[in-house]
């Protein structure tokens, strides 16, 4: 086994092992709602990677991936407000049930605005399920199908969530102390 990564400075929120349990949960879920159907696993590049990764694990249907890319953060830690979209999904979802993967439902902006993307698709049906929901930065009202966890309105990194590019690899989700966060 590999050694643990540090976590210099930052608190633990959820653990590897929280973690993996919760996304199997959610994989049984998905693979009940959907039973018999296939599916296709839309990641949102590049935090919802990881996830997406182990949740397809735990999914026992026929799944493809694909990814779709947004920008909305820039390089620090404040929402600019504004959504774009960088790469849409590769191949035609149309008539297709669609699992939209996020790592993190916040402001709701970003996923409202993918929400719409997809559905331009003409899918069978589109689900969401984000890994974490902090509902107390809800700007847009959007709720998700299969939720990882609700975390309270603090600054988290790991498992694929990043400040400034940095912490994605962490095996952990952890809080980044306010202390620590400045727009760089």
């Amino acid at each position: 086994m590999a050694a643990p990564i540090v976590h210099a400075g930052l608190e633990v929120l959820y653990t590897r092992d929280q973690i993996a349990r919760r996304v199997a949960e959610m994989g049984e879920q998905i693979s009940r709602d959907f039973a018999g159907q296939k599916v296709v696993l839309v990641g949102v590049l590049k935090g919802a990677t990881i996830f997406l990764a182990d949740l397809a694990r735990c999914i026992s249907l026929d799944a493809t991936f694909d990814f779709l890319s947004t920008s909305s953060y820039g390089k620090g830690h404040q929402q600019s407000g504004e959504v774009k979209l960088l790469k849409d999904v590769d191949h035609s979802v149309e008539g297709q049930n669609i699992i939209l993967v996020e790592d993190i439902l916040d402001t709701g902006l970003t996923l409202t605005y993918l929400h719409r993307v997809l559905n331009a698709h003409q899918p069978k049906s589109l689900k969401i399920a984000a890994l974490l929901d902090k509902p107390a930065r809800r700007i847009q009202k959007i709720e998700g199908d299969y939720i990882g966890f609700t975390i309270p309105n603090k600054f988290v990194v790991g498992y694929g969530l990043d400040y400034a590019e940095r912490y994605r690899n962490l095996p952990d989700i952890c809080v980044i102390p306010p202390s620590a966060l400045g727009d760089e």
